[in-house]
Parts: structure tokens; C-alpha cells; sequence
């Protein structure tokens, strides 16, 4: 049987998700062109069509990852009224289920970052794009919270949002040497208590809420 025709966009949609695939997986030097299109299962011809290099394709895959982390975020970051530590905790719960799933919690921005963010390359300026639109998010919901509720000490939320984001990105890539997810649900718990002496008395508002489903871990 002759497998139907993708369109244009079906196309380059396949192919720049093969390309997050393979990042996640072995990173974006290690991955070369035909690998990306037998994962897409599309021909290279296809693939020049649509992009002009490797370099091309890398910066889409980047923001692919930005747009889907924007969705999967979009619930805690969009303003809908809820008290600001509210959305906060909605946002670690979202981060700490990422840690639920079978594959292993790893970040496409974060890998890029670490192939080539001291490289004087169009993907550090797209990378450095990603992590400051997280760390802007995160520091509006601080700086909300801070006008609502009365602050324990004195603090600049986008210093502390660079700090989440380091906590975040940095507890990705440990994790990775260790094969299981246990560190970075640690991690965010100590977060969770770092933003409970920011904001003492709120606890039900930033308290972590068992998952529905465990995952198998060695201790």
C-alpha cells in the first residue's frame, strides 16, 4: 500500500519534531541530516525544500520547543484572577509532572544552551530568547504575589526567578547522569520551601499535591 502524500506542512511539521526527538535524545551536534529525515520519513530532498541547513532546522526546533512550552505553561502563567502563589504552585506542579512521564525529563533549550551557548551561534541568541521568556513569567508571578501578599524578607523577584530557572535547568542536567527523576522532585520541593520563607503563611497556597499516578524509583 502507497503511504498518502504528506502535505507541505505535514512535511516540515515532521521534520523539525524528528528534530526535537533526536535532540532530547543524543543532542544537536551528534545529529546529522539524514537521521532527521529517516526519523521524519521523509527524503532529504524534502528536507532542503524547506530548510536551508542544519543550522535552519536547529533554530526551528527551538522554537517549537518555546511555542509547546508556552501552551504547557499557559494555565499557571495567564492571568485568570487566581491569586498569583496559586498559579505559582499550579506552574511547579506542571514542572514536577514533566518528571512523571517514561522518558527522562530533559529540555531542548537546556541541551542546545549546553552544546552552544559559549559559541558565537545564531542558537545561543535563540536559547538565551526561551530562558529569559521563562524567567520573565515566573518574575511577574513573584512580583504579583509580592503585591498581594506581605513578603517575609525582602527580595527582587527576577533574581529569584533566575534562581528557579538555574534550579530548574541545572536539576535537568544532573538528572540526566543518574537516569531517574528523583533529584529534580527534590529540588522542586526545597524550591517550594525556599518560596514558603518569601511568603510565610501560605502554605496551602504552594503546598505540592500528590500525583494521581507513581512512578516506579530505586531508592
Amino acid at each position: 500500500m502507497n503511504r498518502r502524500r504528506k502535505s507541505p506542512e505535514e512535511t516540515r511539521a515532521s521534520l523539525v519534531e524528528a528534530t526535537v526527538k533526536l535532540i532530547l535524545g543524543q543532542g544537536f551536534a551528534a545529529t546529522r541530516v539524514d537521521e532527521i529525515c529517516r526519523e521524519a520519513g521523509v527524503t532529504k530532498g524534502a528536507f532542503f525544500h524547506h530548510f536551508a541547513s542544519k543550522e535552519d532546522i536547529g533554530k526551528a526546533a527551538i522554537d517549537w520547543w518555546g511555542r509547546m512550552g508556552d501552551r504547557v505553561y499557559s494555565p499557571a502563567w495567564s492571568d485568570d484572577g487566581r491569586d498569583p502563589l496559586t498559579r505559582l504552585n499550579q506552574m511547579l506542579e506542571i514542572m514536577h509532572s514533566f518528571t512523571e512521564r517514561p522518558d527522562p525529563c530533559v529540555c531542548v533549550v537546556g541541551m542546545m544552551s549546553q552544546e552552544y551557548g559559549q559559541t558565537d551561534t545564531p542558537y545561543r541568541e535563540c536559547c538565551q530568547q526561551e530562558l529569559d521568556n521563562w524567567t520573565k513569567q515566573v518574575a511577574k508571578l513573584l512580583a504579583e504575589a509580592k503585591k498581594k501578599h506581605r513578603p517575609g524578607t525582602r527580595f527582587d523577584p527576577l533574581t529569584v526567578a533566575n534562581f528557579l530557572n538555574s534550579l530548574w535547568q541545572g536539576s535537568m542536567l544532573i538528572a540526566k547522569t543518574q537516569g531517574q527523576p528523583r533529584l529534580i522532585q527534590d529540588n522542586l520541593a526545597i524550591a517550594r520551601s525556599y518560596l514558603l520563607t518569601l511568603f510565610p503563611g501560605q502554605a496551602d497556597r504552594l503546598r505540592h499535591r500528590k500525583p494521581k499516578t507513581k512512578l516506579n524509583q530505586t531508592s
